[in-house]
């Protein structure tokens, strides 16, 4: 069973990994913009940021409920979410502009991220690229995030053009 288990997280960093590269291979994919966008070209990809806090549980953001702030789109659940997020977005903004937090800590590099896999630390919102990856976050929470802000925002000028 611990073959298995080693097995299946050496596949989510490799994905993880194959994730960096497309990331900072692409400027279309936002290699240098502060907020991290998926293909669906919404921050969060979709998922209202405010619901992190209020209901404790992603929840996904709606098409009448979006918004614009600092070059990116997002959505909200309610007509509320969006208000609250307008008067103070960086107080519901994922850290990182919603990039991987382990990879912005760990590895100096910007990776794409996954919603579902987020922690509220210190009131604010931490986003991974998945559960393995998440799990190996969590091991370290303060020293990630220590390294994360030392790292960040100077990695967006790093691999702007990458």
């Amino acid at each position: 069973m611990p073959i298995t288990s080693i097995h299946l997280q050496r596949r989510s960093l490799a994905a993880m990994v194959a994730g960096v590269a497309i990331i900072t291979g692409s400027p279309a994919q936002a290699a240098s913009s502060a907020i991290f966008t998926p293909i669906s070209g919404l921050a969060l990809d979709g998922y209202d940021t405010v619901a992190f806090f209020t209901q404790g549980r992603p929840a996904r953001g709606d098409a009448r409920f979006e918004g614009i702030w600092q070059g990116a789109r997002w959505r909200f659940s309610t007509q509320d979410h969006l208000n609250r997020f307008l008067a103070e977005p960086a107080r519901f903004a994922p850290q990182y502009g919603g990039y991987c937090a382990w990879a912005v800590g760990a590895r100096n590099a910007l990776a794409a991220s996954d919603a579902r896999y987020w922690r509220i630390v210190g009131g604010k919102l931490y986003v991974n690229f998945d559960a393995s990856v998440q799990a190996q976050w969590v091991r370290d929470i303060p020293g990630f995030i220590l390294a994360a802000d030392r790292n960040w925002p100077a990695i967006l000028t790093r691999c702007a053009g990458c």
